[in-house]
């Protein structure tokens, strides 16, 4: 059975997110995506170009924020951690971002443009001053990312052993500080 254009695109796209999960960027290669897809390498440089291109649209992230400027104020640091929580564990696309983006420069600037491009919108938004957005979003960054790290990719055991009510008791707070105070 013949797959659309579309299906093969998708089905690649997969394959690229699940290679580069398990390989990281360095040593996944157009050969091997295209192996686990059952199609020609040419194919996948037919859709994407080439491995930076196809690396870009794998790791394509929105973080889908909450509506924050429009709820409580002193809930929006604990929102957002429950948020973060949710997404590092529902889609392995940021993982994958945070493990390549340690070692690869293409992945750490998807990963800085994931984070400025979308939550300095949100920090503007939220804070006192929008001139510190760009400050207040990085710091914002820095505990998510930090929290992410320790917690899904070195999975450091007392980190790991936190529920979610205990890591936002502790994240929260600072992420309201960050965006809000």
């Amino acid at each position: 059975m013949r797959r659309t254009s579309e299906d093969t695109k998708a089905a690649i796209l997969a394959a690229a997110r699940e290679r580069f999960a398990a390989d990281g960027y360095e040593k996944a290669t157009i050969r091997a995506i295209a192996a686990d897809v059952g199609i020609d390498p040419a194919m996948v440089m037919r859709y994407f170009g080439n491995k930076e291109k196809l690396f870009a649209a794998a790791a394509h992230f929105d973080l889908h924020f909450p509506d924050l400027p429009t709820m409580a104020r002193e809930e929006v640091g604990s929102t957002m951690v429950r948020h973060f929580l949710a997404l590092w564990e529902s889609d392995e696309a940021l993982q994958v971002l945070l493990r390549t983006g340690v070692t690869n420069e293409a992945a750490a600037e998807r990963m800085r443009g994931i984070f400025a491009g979308q939550l300095g919108p949100v920090a503007a938004r939220l804070c006192p001053d929008p001139s510190t957005a760009p400050v207040r979003a990085g710091l914002a960054a820095s505990q998510i990312l930090g929290m992410a790290l320790t917690r899904y990719i070195l999975r450091l055991p007392p980190v790991v052993a936190m529920t979610h009510d205990e890591i936002v008791a502790w994240l929260g707070p600072t992420i309201q500080r960050y965006l809000i105070d």
